[in-house]
């Protein structure tokens, strides 16, 4: 045996060895678990021990004997975490033996922990369970509270959310009684805080699993913050329950971004366990966002994690990501349904309920495809009789089977009953939630529902269920109750100093620098403020949506026709209210049009460049003519004979929601309003029409005039002069808190300024001001909307579209505060266009005419205008 001469432990080895575990412990708890066993292993070296000799060999006193136990329960944890289970479990074995009777709840709780890592939570279950009487009254509290952390998830595994809640906050409150002084910089962090900030951290996956988003993501931020100062070695961990979190409300993308940063963390820190569970919630997330050969791979790598590990409940899971997969990758149904059968059994042999429906439901899905009705209806009826608490994934999932059972049976007045139920729940899930952003995402997690639903509509050719489909499943987030984010010290500090990086970012960009570390502070900036966005809690259910009675008599009452286009099959179609009656027309192709319209705006872009070469000017803007025509035979011309000549409210389809259809030669001097929904179209006509629509604004507007613009000041000067007593702020006087108040219930407010869209983080779209941008974000805070909202900018007028035709930008944070119109461009211009149309709609407007034809009249002369009128018109 190797170690002290005659195997003697002196005081002076105990101090050594007792000293390494500390160190190791240290190590483990930061999320370095490869040097905890270093440590760890170097004082069982110190005190002699061999693995390959018995544990009674008699060399040691029964005292170091005891403190030999410990040092092996923690190596044990340090090298399951690394994906050797087996050896951990038999560390525990040689540890047994030798385990002071004061130690037995530590052991058995460390038995339990293996066995929770290991899936199997229902003998962890009774390991901890016993361990923790043991242990309550334990000398040091902190290993009381890390038992009931480990008995909580245990309790979250099994699907048991009060007794996990109960678990997590007795955790929490024995690691914060009496709090702690502030620790000197030489020394480790507080267990406690520790502790305390993995009790947050698993209170969060509590509200997750019950459907509180921003409950859970506020307890999640609370863990990161303190993870930052005890532990940053487990942040990863907290990205992970982030991205499940934001995989709940449709954020597919942003969970995949969360969950690539944490599987390239835990692959450094060699924590095979969790990076398993990243690489099966990444598999998750790429199947959300369309991609099943990216979830098949990750699902398949996470599979063989968890099966080297021993980890057969994990392993199962995996499974049914890689069968989920391959039914979307359009693999043989019969095989599928095979397999799913399987899994799901074995997943209720784990005690995992909801798992083993969502397994028996992709089954049932798979046999439908395959054509095997009676054997779908059974396996849907056992999960109807089991009835489990049931995820929100799993409720759609289940709305969707019984649908697609209903379809192939030939009962689509059933189908479609499943397919609006599956749609309340989402509005249900959307009613919790305040922010924007998590309110468009929603959407995403009914999309199959909502596509068969409007492919059965298509194929009914009726046009009131066409419309009714389309209204129950598009642009739902506009309909919901618009909440203020969380207004605080921290938040306001964080903005204020957004803005000011954000001012010396583009002064140093105009002298031609460019400073890495001030930009990469301002993008963790807007990660801090965009998670904060995340966290305000909804106000209830949106409203339902509009009858076609109710549009179709503002219509009338306005003078206009409403054109809501959709997509199906590759081709475009358009419900098409006027006068009482409502058409179903086929239009051109989907494909074609998109594409037009994407050439459109890029044509534009460059058209409004001021360094084309000779020549160059004219081929563009042939191009800018030929995809307006292209635009025009695939949606207009077959929409001619309906449209008559009134106004038009458009209601576009996917790419087509950035179109200036002003440019198309049908619409050059039509008022065109474009409105993501019939029912947003609606809500904002009504607004505008309780004030007082058609009249003059009362009082001077809000003229704003951004720096650095050459054009922008004598645009304001232009504008003002229309309006008695109208003093436009320019200069210095331009600030984002003048804007904001003179904003807060403006009758009108034009604001000319350097605009840009922020594709990936549309909440920072932005205008720069004199004293940094007035971003989409900072909408959001004012109290009362202003009724008319002109924003002569580039970029700002752009669009960012969401399964559900949910349209994102600097117009959609006005239109969802409540502005009832807003025009924008929806690409760039030259300054002197911008003067001359801008200081001509104004002209309109101040004579009293309506936003729609004022914008109409003002572009007859500017043929490539692309100014739009968003809401009511």
């Amino acid at each position: 045996m190797a170690g002290a001469d005659s195997g003697v432990v002196t005081p002076a080895v105990l101090r050594r060895a007792q000293a390494a575990h500390q160190r190791g412990l240290r190590a483990g708890a930061a999320g370095h678990p490869s040097a905890g066993v270093r440590h760890l292993r170097a004082g069982l070296k110190a005190l002699g021990w061999d693995e390959g000799l018995p544990a009674g060999a008699g060399q040691l006193s029964e005292s170091h004997r005891a403190f030999a136990a410990r040092l092996l329960i923690s190596l044990a944890h340090l090298e399951a975490e690394q994906g050797r289970t087996e050896l951990g479990l038999r560390l525990l074995d040689a540890a047994t033996g030798i385990t002071a009777a004061a130690d037995r709840g530590i052991l058995l709780s460390q038995r339990g922990l293996l066995m929770l890592r290991t899936g199997r939570s229902s003998e962890a279950l009774r390991y901890l369970d016993e361990a923790v009487p043991l242990l309550d009254g334990y000398a040091d509290s902190t290993v009381l509270a890390r038992v009931l952390l480990n008995r909580g998830v245990a309790h979250i595994n099994l699907g048991e959310i009060r007794l996990a809640r109960a678990d997590f906050e007795w955790c929490r409150r024995i690691a914060t009684t009496g709090g702690s002084a502030p620790r000197p910089a030489d020394r480790p962090p507080d267990p406690r805080a520790l502790i305390a900030a993995k009790a947050a951290q698993n209170l969060g996956s509590c509200h997750l699993m019950a459907g509180d988003i921003p409950a859970a993501l506020q307890q999640f931020s609370l863990a990161a913050e303190s993870y930052q100062v005890t532990a940053p070695g487990f942040l990863p961990v907290v990205w992970t329950d982030r991205a499940r979190a934001l995989l709940a409300v449709g954020l597919a993308n942003e969970a995949a971004a969360e969950l690539d940063a944490a599987i390239a963390a835990f692959r450094r820190q060699r924590l095979d366990q969790d990076l398993a569970e990243a690489e099966l919630a990444r598999s998750q997330a790429a199947l959300a966002a369309g991609a099943p050969a990216l979830a098949e791979r990750m699902a398949a790598a996470a599979r063989r994690r968890f099966l080297r590990r021993g980890n057969e409940a994990f392993a199962c899971l995996a499974k049914l990501a890689l069968v989920r997969a391959r039914l979307a990758l359009a693999g043989s149904p019969r095989l599928i349904a095979s397999q799913a059968l399987l899994l799901a059994d074995q997943l209720r042999g784990c005690g995992l309920r909801d798992d083993a429906s969502m397994a028996t439901l992709t089954a049932v899905r798979a046999l439908v495809r395959a054509g095997q009705a009676a054997e779908a209806r059974q396996h849907l009826d056992t999960v109807r009789r089991a009835d489990p608490a049931r995820s929100l994934e799993a409720s759609l999932l289940y709305r969707l089977a019984r649908a697609e059972l209903a379809e192939l049976d030939g009962r689509h007045g059933a189908m479609l009953t499943e397919l609006r139920a599956g749609l309340r729940l989402l509005r249900a899930r959307r009613g919790r939630l305040g922010s924007f952003e998590l309110q468009t995402g929603v959407a995403a997690l009914g999309s199959d529902i909502a596509a068969a639903g409007l492919r059965r509509a298509l194929d009914t050719g009726s046009a009131p269920l066409v419309f009714a489909w389309l209204e129950r499943s598009r642009a739902q987030a506009l309909r919901a109750s618009p909440v203020r984010p969380p207004a605080d010290s921290h938040a306001a500090e964080a903005l204020a100093e957004l803005r000011q990086l954000s001012y010396l970012i583009r002064t140093a960009e105009l002298h031609g620098r460019r400073d890495p570390v001030t930009i990469g502070r301002r993008a963790a900036l807007l990660r801090e403020i965009r998670q904060r966005s995340w966290e305000s809690a909804g106000l209830g259910p949106a409203t339902g949506p509009a009858s076609i009675g109710e549009v179709g008599a503002a219509l009338a009452a306005s003078g206009q026709t409403l054109a809501a286009i959709l997509a199906g099959a590759g081709r475009l179609y358009a419900v098409v209210l006027r006068a009482g009656s409502v058409r179903l027309v086929g239009l051109g192709d989907y494909a074609i049009a998109a594409e037009a319209a994407r050439r459109l705006n890029a044509d534009l872009d460059t058209l409004a460049g001021s360094r084309l070469r000779a020549g160059f000017d004219a081929v563009i803007s042939d191009s800018v003519r030929h995809q307006a025509s292209v635009l025009t035979n695939e949606v207009i011309a077959p929409l001619r004979s309906a449209l008559g000549d009134d106004g038009l409210v458009i209601v576009p389809a996917g790419p087509l929601a950035g179109v200036p259809w002003s440019v198309l030669p049908d619409l050059r001097s039509r008022p065109v309003t474009v409105c993501p929904s019939a029912s947003s179209w609606l809500t904002a006509w009504r607004r505008q029409h309780d004030g007082a629509a058609g009249a003059p604004p009362a009082g001077p507007p809000l003229v704003v005039a951004g720096p650095d613009l050459g054009h922008a000041d004598a645009e304001a000067g232009a504008i003002a002069d229309l309006y008695p007593g109208c003093r436009p702020l320019l200069g210095d006087a331009a600030t984002v808190q003048a804007t904001l108040s003179g904003l807060d219930g403006a009758a009108l407010g034009h604001l000319a300024a350097h605009g840009q869209h922020d594709q990936e983080n549309f909440l920072f779209s932005r205008l720069e001001l004199a004293d940094g941008p007035l971003m989409a974000y900072d909408i959001q805070q004012l109290q009362q909307a202003p009724r008319q909202v002109i924003l002569s900018a580039c970029d700002v007028g752009r669009t960012v579209v969401r399964p559900g035709d949910e349209v994102l930008g600097f117009t959609a944070a006005l239109l969802h505060i409540g502005t009832p119109t807003v025009v924008a461009s929806v690409a760039r211009v030259r300054d002197e266009t911008a003067v001359r149309l801008m200081t001509a709609y104004h002209r309109g407007l101040a004579h009293g005419t309506r936003p729609a034809r004022a914008l109409a009249e003002a572009a007859r002369a500017e043929p490539f205008s692309p100014f739009v009128c968003f809401g009511a018109g």
